[in-house]
């Protein structure tokens, strides 16, 4: 069932996002070679805590930290560590999430560790474009996959590829709601979009196929292949005069 959220929630959930943004700006500020992923985790958690949140990832499932760290070519859910450093040339994915008065906020980014490569920073760019490609078509009346399809059609239209197995959702009390949104398919199926339903929509895209595994650890998805991975997520909230991005207010 996919659940509609009222005004009040909505605003709820705009506090968490706002606090997941700041949180993502405070990790790229910190971001360079040498720093490891648990100093990352801590700069996150420490922030969310200030604010009178709780980190959404932390225990979730058995999650062992408060934000996922996937360098290279893993795709999501990677597990900060004192043993992972950042090197020169590296991309890092940072997935975040908050709850505020019980509700939930979740988005990511892709950022270079000092200068990468051309073909990495192309990843990052055209990850982040698809988002706002699917927003676009993130209008009341308008169906799912509609979304989807944007998304799909502007990734593969640069020769990259959109990964299958993992996929966005609907998120409020729950990390994890109804319906999932997929970043493929085609157009003008699945529910139509309504006023109060509120969308993580999370583009994940790899330089090669779309392939990928898990770890041994369970958690760390990579590329298959190897090929480099970039991750991109919003909070979206549907509403009667356009999608507004819960956890975007300064152009990151």
């Amino acid at each position: 069932m996919i659940i509609i959220k009222n005004d009040k929630e909505i605003d709820y959930m705009r506090r968490a996002g706002n606090i997941v943004e700041e949180a993502l700006l405070k990790i790229e500020e910190v971001i360079k070679p040498g720093i490891t992923t648990a100093d990352l985790d801590k700069v996150a958690e420490d922030f969310i805590i200030s604010c009178s949140a709780i980190p959404s990832f932390k225990g979730y499932y058995g999650f062992p930290a408060s934000i996922c760290t996937s360098i290279n070519e893993e795709v999501v859910h990677g597990i900060p560590s004192r043993d992972r450093v950042l090197h020169e040339g590296d991309i890092i994915s940072i997935d975040c999430g908050a709850i505020f008065n019980g509700y939930q906020g979740d988005a990511a980014r892709t950022f270079p560790v000092g200068k990468v490569s051309d073909k990495a920073k192309d990843l990052i760019n055209i990850t982040r474009n698809s988002f706002f490609k699917g927003v676009e078509k993130a209008v009341v009346g308008n169906r799912l996959s509609d979304i989807s399809s944007a998304i799909q059609t502007y990734v593969e239209s640069f020769g990259y590829s959109i990964v299958r197995d993992y996929v966005g959702h609907g998120i409020g009390k729950d990390m994890h709601e109804e319906p999932e949104v997929p970043n493929f398919g085609r157009p003008n199926r699945g529910p139509k979009l309504l006023h109060g339903m509120v969308l993580a929509i999370e583009p994940m895209v790899n330089v090669g196929e779309y392939y990928v595994s898990v770890k041994s650890n369970n958690w760390t998805v990579v590329t298959e292949d190897g090929s480099l991975s970039s991750h991109y997520e919003n909070t979206v909230a549907i509403l009667d005069d356009g999608p507004e991005i819960l956890t975007f207010s300064q152009q990151r």
